[in-house]
């Protein structure tokens, strides 16, 4: 059976944030699973401002909760992660990544959501340089590098580090392939 990588994501996700990762994942085998608390499509945004494509919502955060799923994917844009943090279900479901230890891959702001699910904490981790003190307050050791990898967790600071960020969110599944 194939692996299946959910993608957590709502209105205002940044385009190639979404787009990139999950183009990665499945040129590997690797299913993705766009998941969102709301059924139907999300809106995507270049640059946080200009509306880019609408992506068909795979599951709802309810119906994702009983399925295996490897890990999840947390992109960014100031909007999405946002609205994520205040979600409940959407927490619960992160919740439920960071207890088992699967893997978890957060870019730019993306690891807004993270904090809010505990999930940071004596941990190593980058992102949008902007979020570095809610790191620092949540717990983290914060980093300014392209990618950084600590176990089950890889994280990037923005769309330029995508490369890097796909090549080693791609890596932790690797070996799950075979």
């Amino acid at each position: 059976m194939a692996l299946c990588v959910a993608i957590l994501a709502t209105d205002g996700v940044e385009e190639c944030e979404l787009v990139q990762p999950r183009q990665a994942l499945e040129r590997a085998g690797i299913r993705t699973l766009l998941v969102s608390p709301q059924k139907g499509e999300i809106q995507s945004m270049q640059g946080d401002v200009h509306p880019a494509s609408r992506h068909k919502v795979d599951a709802s955060i309810g119906t994702a909760a009983d399925m295996e799923l490897a890990g999840v994917v947390l992109p960014g844009g100031t909007t999405n992660p946002d609205k994520l943090r205040i979600d409940e279900a959407a927490i619960a479901f992160l919740r439920g990544f960071v207890a088992e230890g699967k893997p978890i891959a957060s870019i730019c702001h993306g690891a807004w959501t993270l904090i809010e699910a505990g999930g940071v904490r004596g941990r190593t981790l980058t992102s949008w340089p902007s979020l570095q003190t809610d790191l620092l307050n949540a717990g983290a050791r914060w980093v300014d590098r392209e990618v950084v990898i600590e176990g089950n967790l890889v994280s990037s600071r923005c769309p330029d580090d995508l490369p890097a960020f796909c090549e080693a969110l791609v890596a932790q599944y690797r070996d799950k392939t075979a």
